[in-house]
């Protein structure tokens, strides 16, 4: 059984593979007698989504197609290039030709995860007994659909990643509009918050501390819905990895596949091709 189904899995290989570069079949680097046919590429991607979705080690997902260190080999050399950040780039500008980005409307969050490694990307958790964690920081459009993500150590509290956040958003999207509302949490609620948000012609909906979620939850839950979306990603609940560019790597893999996943959900009742999945839900 596929981890993920075809009509995801399809689409985001056909532009991943479009991102590769050239490589000779053979290694030139391999001595004589050596020469050993290179591991094709969509054989390792398939590998790496099934270390993204189930969250194992390489050891695990390896099989006689492809090995633990062929998979590692190639994710580093992946991450290096910056290959999932554009990946999730092609993925968002494909949902706003098809859909539209709702950028008058935004969010952003932070989300702890467990990093038991110590590495780049990895710090002491302050919700989970100074155990080694993950914090990463999502800005979401009105719809929730990913736009941008700030990794660091759990240790970094969430308006220090406020900046770095709107600033990459700027960086790949171009300038956000002018007076579009930010909603945030009570963690953002400070003077050095809102002169980022000033800084950036941002308007923010800011909760206040002391009261309760509910009464003053605002528009802020898409955000925390996609953070969910993306936890359902074992390697992104639990990643091992030490160094901060592979981090990143998987980070915007699946925020890849959560944007390309609701793309096809909206496009489905607005468009009609050959692979069309017929159920509501991509399984």
């Amino acid at each position: 059984m596929p981890t993920v189904p075809s009509s995801l899995f399809e689409p985001l290989w056909d532009q991943f593979s479009a991102l590769l570069p050239d490589r000779p079949e053979f290694d030139p680097a391999h001595p004589w007698g050596c020469h050993r046919r290179r591991v094709p590429d969509r054989v390792v991607f398939r590998h790496v989504v099934d270390a993204l979705v189930h969250g194992s080690g390489y050891e695990r997902i390896a099989s006689n197609e492809c090995s633990a260190t062929t998979i590692r080999r190639r994710v580093r050399e992946w991450a290096h290039l910056g290959l999932a950040r554009r990946l999730h780039a092609i993925a968002l500008a494909a949902y706003d030709t098809m859909i539209g980005l709702n950028l008058d409307d935004l969010s952003a969050d932070g989300c702890h995860t467990k990093a038991p490694c110590v590495g780049a990307k990895a710090g002491p958790s302050p919700v989970d007994r100074a155990k080694q964690g993950l914090k990463r920081s999502t800005l979401v459009d009105a719809s929730g659909i990913p736009l941008v993500i700030a990794s660091a150590g759990a240790n970094r509290h969430d308006s220090k990643l406020l900046e770095p956040t709107i600033e990459a958003a700027e960086h790949q999207l171009g300038a956000l509009p002018e007076n579009a509302v930010i909603h945030l949490d009570s963690a953002y609620n400070g003077r050095a918050c809102r002169r980022i948000l000033d800084d950036h012609r941002l308007i923010g909906e800011i909760a206040v501390k002391g009261i309760p979620a509910p009464i003053q939850v605002g528009k802020r839950w898409v955000a925390e819905r996609t953070q969910s979306w993306m936890n359902g990603y074992g390697k992104i609940r639990r990643c091992f990895e030490r160094d901060g560019e592979v981090v990143d790597f998987y980070l915007y893999l699946a925020a890849a596949f959560v944007t390309v996943r609701a793309l096809i959900r909206q496009a489905r009742q607005l468009y009609r091709w050959t692979t069309r999945p017929t159920a509501r839900r991509l399984r």
